[in-house]
């Protein structure tokens, strides 16, 4: 498993030459978030999509 420290040189050697800070901040962020829903995935910390459906048309 690769550290974060790694997976953040990696993401930044994807990005253009021409990526800003706020680029860098942004992908960044996403792939935290993204890493935190997998995790809460893996965990079973999920609602199923046709549940949330219902509460929404419930409303």
């Amino acid at each position: 498993m690769s550290s974060v420290k790694d997976e953040a040189r990696k993401l930044i050697e994807r990005l253009p030459s021409e990526a800003t800070w706020d680029d860098v901040m942004y992908e960044l962020y996403v792939k935290k978030k993204l890493a935190q829903a997998l995790k809460a995935a893996d965990e079973g910390r999920v609602i199923a999509h046709d549940k949330v459906r219902a509460s929404f048309l419930a409303e």
